[in-house]
């Protein structure tokens, strides 16, 4: 199957579907991944804190498949948002990945903790210099993104952000819309959550896939990037084969109408972990 690509504001493109590592044990990680690029995926989402870029790397060099073919995201680690250590960090997140990141976001805006902006120029020098070819930001509202339009000069090509039908995020993903910026959904099936909901499970028996091959159409047809994640290669495959069939328009509609802004996650104005 054949995975649309979406062009970044900075004239790159990803692939829209990829397969996300977080969670997964360094352990698990390589032999995971391989699996992934087996099945056809040509992006994988990582993060410094996730403990697995080496894995990771180490996969895309034992696949054979050339480095320039597979799209690979990372961010950067929390602790790291001193210009200087994001400078470091990129550029071991690059050298761990074949060389450089396709993609490297900050991870969190921390406003509670520090000044994401001078991070943020930290993040454009990886750019300049060809370390992340492209850059961007993760969990960050429409006021964090406005600050550094107004405080900054490249415009983040990427904003990573929880997405589901239980939280559909509609404003935000429109601010990102209009200003040029990619919308990535992590946790797109609620970790779980979604996948008995009665409209759900009644489309997917209407269609004949499964509950997740339908969430996950869903983000694929509201033109968000996504990128499930899982040890198994069935479900690895079965969240690859999401392209020989469409939503019609009610369905879209009925999904979207779950949303209950419930979050799996943190809430980005208040979430302050940085690792010791």
């Amino acid at each position: 199957m054949t995975v649309p690509n979406i062009t970044l504001n900075d004239g790159k493109t990803i692939p829209q579907l990829g397969f996300g590592v977080f969670q997964i044990d360094p352990s698990d990680t390589k032999e995971a991944t391989l699996t992934a690029l087996e099945v056809g995926y040509r992006h994988i989402d990582t993060a410094e804190m996730y403990g697995n870029e080496k894995e990771v790397g180490e996969a895309i060099e034992a696949s054979g498949i050339p480095r320039e073919e597979i799209f690979v995201t990372s961010k950067l680690n929390n602790g790291f948002h001193d210009p200087e250590a994001a400078l470091e960090n990129g550029k071991k997140s690059a050298d761990l990945l074949g060389g450089y990141t396709d993609l490297f976001l900050i991870h969190w805006p921390l406003p509670t903790v520090s000044d994401f902006v001078p991070t943020w120029k930290a993040m454009e020098e990886l750019y300049r210099s060809g370390t992340a070819r492209s850059i961007g930001v993760s969990n960050f509202q429409a006021h964090h993104l406005n600050r550094l339009a107004a405080e900054t000069t490249i415009t983040p090509a990427v904003n990573q952000i929880e997405v589901h039908p239980y939280l559909v995020q509609e404003e935000l993903r429109a601010y990102d819309r209009e200003h040029g910026i990619a919308t990535e959904a992590w946790s797109p099936i609620a970790q779980g959550l979604v996948l008995d909901d009665e409209t759900i499970t009644r489309i997917a028996g209407n269609t004949g896939k499964t509950p997740a091959q339908v969430v996950l159409r869903w983000h694929i047809q509201r033109g968000d990037i996504v990128f499930p994640k899982s040890v198994t290669r069935s479900r690895v495959e079965e969240n690859f084969a999401i392209f020989d069939f469409e939503l019609s328009d009610d369905d879209m509609t009925a999904i979207t109408s779950l949303d209950k802004g419930h979050r799996t996650g943190p809430d980005p104005d208040t979430f302050d972990y940085v690792p010791a």
